[in-house]
C-alpha cells in the first residue's frame, strides 16, 4: 500500500467539521446511568496457568444493562502495596483468549484487565462472552459495524462502549489497584474503544490518567468509508450498497459513536499511533481523533507501515510512556 491520504503537513492540521447530534451528552449520560444500576458484582476468580511469576483470574463483571462480561486480570505475584492498572480493549473480530497471552504489563508491575468484546472472538482469538440486547435486530451486513444501525440505542458499539467504561469500573474494585494511577489501551478497535472510554469516563466522575489507542479504528466514519475499501469499514458500505435509502439515518447513528466526539471530552494524558500507509483505519481518520484530543497528547508516526502501525517498537514507546506517567 502506498501514500493514498493527505499528506502529513494536511494531516496535522486536519479538523474535519464534527457532525455531532444535539442530545450526545444526554444520549450517554442516560446510556451509562442506566447500566450503572445494575450492581458491577465483579468476580475475581483464581485459575492456574502454571505461571510462577503472576495471579491470574478469571474475571465476570456487569456491563451494559447489567449483562456479564468476562475478562482475565493478571498481577504481578510478588507485589506490596497498591500498583497501577492498566485496561486493554482488544482488535476487531477477537476474543480475550487465555490470560498467558498477556504477559507484558504485568512484568512491568502492573495489574492489567484484559476486556473480552461482546459477540466477538471467532476470528483470530477466542472469547466467551455473549452479544444480546432486549429486542430483535433489523437486517444487518455481516460483521459487526451494522447491528442495529438504524437506531442509535440499539447499535452495537452502544453496548460495547458501555462495558469498557464498565471495566475501568472493574479494575477499580480490585483491592490491590490504586485508582488514582488507571490507563487504558488498545489497537485498532480496541484503540477506538479506548478513546470512547476517555471521553465518556468523566460522565460518572471517574478520571484515568492515560490512554494509549493505538492506530484507532472507530473515528470519522464518513471520511473512512470515503477513501478506503478495506474492511471492517466496508461493512458499512456494502450495507449501503442494499439499503440506499438508510445513508442519512445510518450517518446519524453512527454521530453517537464518533471517535471525534469522544476526542473532544476527554482530558487524560494521551499516546497516540498512527501508520500512513493504513488502509483499515486511514491516517487521516486518526488525525481527525488526534488534532480534536483536549489533554495533553503526542502521536507516534510510522510512515511506511500499514494497519501493524509501529508493531514491537510501539509497544516499547508504550511501556516508557505507561512507566513515566503511572509510576514515575
Amino acid at each position: 500500500m502506498a501514500f493514498f491520504d493527505l499528506p502529513l503537513l494536511e494531516l496535522w492540521k486536519y479538523f474535519p467539521e464534527r457532525e455531532e447530534p444535539e442530545d450526545f451528552d444526554f444520549f450517554w449520560k442516560e446510556t451509562l446511568e442506566e447500566s450503572r444500576k445494575y450492581p458491577l458484582d465483579p468476580i475475581f476468580e483464581k485459575v492456574d496457568f502454571g505461571l510462577e511469576l503472576v495471579d491470574t483470574y478469571d474475571v465476570t463483571f456487569s456491563g451494559y444493562k447489567g449483562q456479564r462480561i468476562k475478562g482475565w486480570l493478571i498481577v504481578p505475584k510478588n507485589r506490596s502495596g497498591k500498583l497501577p492498572g492498566i485496561v486493554e480493549y482488544i482488535g476487531y473480530g477477537g476474543g480475550r483468549s487465555f490470560a498467558y497471552d498477556f504477559l507484558l504489563w504485568a512484568n512491568m508491575g502492573f495489574i492489567h484487565l484484559i476486556m473480552d468484546t461482546r459477540g466477538q472472538g471467532s476470528s483470530w482469538s477466542p472469547g466467551d462472552t455473549p452479544d444480546y440486547d432486549d429486542e430483535p435486530f433489523d437486517p444487518q451486513y455481516s460483521g459487526f459495524m451494522t447491528r442495529g444501525i438504524l437506531h442509535p440505542k440499539k447499535y452495537y458499539y452502544r453496548r460495547v462502549f458501555t462495558d469498557a467504561v464498565r471495566a475501568v469500573e472493574t479494575i477499580m474494585a480490585f483491592p490491590d489497584v490504586d485508582k488514582e494511577r488507571i490507563g487504558i489501551t488498545g489497537g485498532s478497535q480496541g484503540g477506538g474503544i479506548t478513546i470512547a472510554v476517555a471521553g465518556l469516563v468523566p460522565y460518572i466522575g471517574i478520571d484515568v490518567k492515560i490512554v494509549m489507542p493505538d492506530v484507532p479504528f472507530l473515528c470519522h466514519y464518513r471520511r473512512a468509508v470515503e477513501i478506503t475499501d478495506g474492511y471492517p469499514y466496508q461493512e458499512i458500505v456494502q450495507y449501503l450498497k442494499s439499503h440506499r435509502d438508510h445513508v442519512d439515518r445510518v450517518f446519524k447513528t453512527l454521530s453517537y459513536f464518533d471517535g471525534v466526539n469522544f476526542a473532544v471530552r476527554a482530558k487524560a494524558k494521551a499516546l497516540f499511533s498512527v501508520a500512513l500507509m493504513d488502509n483499515i483505519c486511514p491516517p487521516s481518520t486518526v488525525f481527525a481523533a488526534y488534532n480534536y484530543y483536549q489533554g495533553e497528547k503526542e502521536i507516534k508516526i510510522y510512515p511506511f507501515n500499514g494497519h501493524e502501525g509501529g508493531g514491537t517498537f510501539h509497544t516499547y514507546e508504550k511501556m516508557k510512556f505507561a512507566k513515566k506517567y503511572l509510576k514515575g
